[in-house]
């Protein structure tokens, strides 16, 4: 096996655990929050800083805040601020997790920074809204209007970072090679499809 998965996910639809049960099916690695780490390793940037940006919009405030503490430093010298090298190295991250073998990448513009790349397969896993309010009202005990803002303030928060850095739409259907519905399949299935999709693509 030779294929690199990248997964695009609104919040809520279980992108993130069909993720990780495809990776471990397939016995490939999965990388979510541990691509930060990787990144923050190699750019000797602090992993903090990683999160802090972690699949976020462009801020000016912020960044022209962070960027000042930054300059503040002793040695840091550098024409790119610090959100845009944070990028740059999840960017790298993901390229070089990718170079190292098959496996399964959540987020992060994956599918961008591997664009060209023959042997990916770009998803985005979707599902009703009232389904992933539900969802993620049970999984962090939330009453309804609590878990509606979360889904749609992560929703915005994730769509401005995918359309900042990649200029394509986020969850728009030419942006990725298939999208499914994880509420038509339920996560069982929906990991079942992609493995059929996997076997074709290796054809």
């Amino acid at each position: 096996m030779r294929t690199i998965i990248t997964i695009g996910r609104q919040f809520g639809s279980g992108g993130r655990n069909i993720g990780a049960r495809l990776a471990k099916k397939l016995e490939i690695l999965f990388y979510d929050k541990e691509l930060l780490k990787k990144a923050a390793e190699k750019s000797g940037l602090c992993e903090k800083l990683f999160e802090n940006f972690d699949e976020r919009p462009k801020s000016l405030l912020y960044s022209i805040a962070m960027d000042s503490y930054m300059f503040a430093l002793p040695g840091a010298v550098t024409n790119d601020s610090l959100e845009q090298q944070v990028y740059l190295a999840t960017f790298d991250a993901v390229r070089h997790v990718a170079e190292e073998g098959p496996c399964v990448i959540i987020g992060r513009c994956a599918d961008y920074a591997l664009e060209g790349w023959d042997n990916t397969l770009s998803l985005f896993i979707h599902a009703p809204l009232e389904r992933r309010i539900a969802a993620v009202a049970r999984r962090q005990n939330l009453d309804t209007d609590k878990a509606r803002q979360m889904v749609l303030r992560t929703d915005k928060r994730r769509a401005a970072y995918y359309e900042y850095y990649s200029a394509k739409k986020w969850g728009a259907v030419d942006s990725y090679d298939f999208c499914l519905d994880s509420s038509v399949f339920g996560q069982d299935g929906a990991v079942e499809l992609i493995e059929d999709l996997v076997r074709l693509k290796e054809r």
